[in-house]
């Protein structure tokens, strides 16, 4: 077997799905994207495709090793996430050579549900009890929300209060046996999360996210030992290698995203190392069927695995919506806040590629807004 062709579908409403097809007929789907620059990371794909085409798709992590390491300059999120959807179509084809779903070409599953979170915004503290009620009532167990909107590096007292409102709302709402996590989302300067993060812990958050962003890694050590709440941090994160500072760290749960982070192959890695820190992983997946279905295959399969983000409904999501794409939906049926696992090989969903190639024919140039601080400077989104 041999592959033939790799094609690239700019989705709305920020997606990129890639094609892989072989000389005997079966298709392999992945989500190779970084959130507004789909377009760099398609070319990406089509430069790697040069290699792939007339290679063995079965041999993937030889593939996995080329494309990564093969060329002298490595790394960062364009070529990262190129990969991560190539990795994806990969074991989704191997899964359907097999007739397995790839939880079982990856060891068998350790669980038979997978624990989801429902986005509820979070950037106006107004919308948190509605948005938070509506999520409940749809049988979510948990919720995730933006901490705060705009934050200057030393914020108001009024800023402050606004971000620990948002929490007592979240938990009056949901009472103590539902869960909710504070995504800082970098908008919080070191100062600000350690005057934050005692306040927060009255309300007992599942998690703050992204407590300081990513390149301040050398802050996360204090505030790890200045707060009792679970930190969490690995969207912004592209290798195992560069998980071990924040796990050195002592941050509670990690979030690798499966299109951003090597696909399923450096996932379960990731996944690994973490648990020999003790630490969690939550994949961060706020992006389309593909990306969402292979995040599941691994966490059917990893011990240490926590909970799994999902975009449906997410406030990002304008021109269209995850189910959109998909010819049939049960994969993605939701049961008290849990995805349940199914035996469909490959990566277990089916993609409704004529609506993927009507999409491409739209297309989308999705870009991520760019706020202003009141005096006019970047702020961080």
């Amino acid at each position: 077997m041999k592959i033939t062709r790799v094609e690239t579908f700019l989705a709305p409403p920020r997606w990129l799905f890639a094609r892989v097809e072989t000389d005997d007929g079966l298709v392999g789907w992945g989500e190779p994207v970084v959130e507004g620059r789909a377009e760099v990371v398609r070319a990406a794909v089509q430069a790697l495709s040069e290699y792939l085409v007339g290679q063995d798709p079965l041999r993937i992590e030889d593939h996995w090793q080329v494309m990564t390491k093969g060329g002298f300059y490595r790394g960062g999120p364009v070529l990262s996430s190129a990969v991560a959807g190539l990795d994806q179509a990969l074991w989704d084809i191997k899964g359907k050579a097999y007739g397995q779903p790839v939880h079982q070409l990856l060891g068998g599953p350790v669980r038979d549900r997978i624990r989801a979170y429902a986005w509820v915004g979070g950037d106006e503290p107004a919308e948190v009890r509605d948005a938070i009620t509506a999520q409940i009532e749809a049988g979510f167990t948990a919720v995730k929300m933006n901490g705060s909107g705009r934050m200057t590096a030393l914020a108001s007292r009024a800023d402050i209060r606004a971000c620990v409102l948002r929490a007592e709302t979240a938990r009056e709402v949901l009472g103590d046996s539902r869960d909710f996590a504070l995504d800082f989302h970098g908008r919080v300067s070191p100062a600000n999360a350690r005057r934050l993060l005692p306040l927060l812990a009255d309300f007992g958050p599942f998690f703050v996210e992204e407590p300081v962003l990513s390149d301040q890694m050398h802050a996360v050590s204090d505030l790890v030992n200045a707060s009792n709440i679970p930190l969490a941090l690995g969207e912004r994160l592209f290798t195992r290698q560069e998980f071990l500072a924040p796990l050195q760290a002592g941050v509670a749960v990690v979030q690798p995203d499966i299109s951003h982070a090597g696909g399923i192959s450096e996932l379960r890695r990731i996944a690994a190392l973490a648990e020999a820190y003790g630490a969690q992983i939550a994949p961060h997946c706020p992006l389309g069927p593909v990306a969402l279905a292979a995040s599941l295959q691994v966490a059917f399969t990893t011990p240490n695995f926590l909970i799994q983000e999902q975009s449906i409904g997410i406030h990002y999501n304008k021109e269209a919506e995850l189910l959109d794409y998909v010819a049939d939906p049960e994969p993605f049926r939701f049961e008290s806040g849990s995805l349940l696992r199914t035996d469909r090989p490959g990566l277990g969903v089916e993609v409704d590629e004529a609506a993927v190639r009507a999409a491409d024919r739209k297309g989308h140039a999705w870009r991520n807004p760019v706020w202003r601080h009141d005096d006019g400077s970047f702020a961080e989104w």
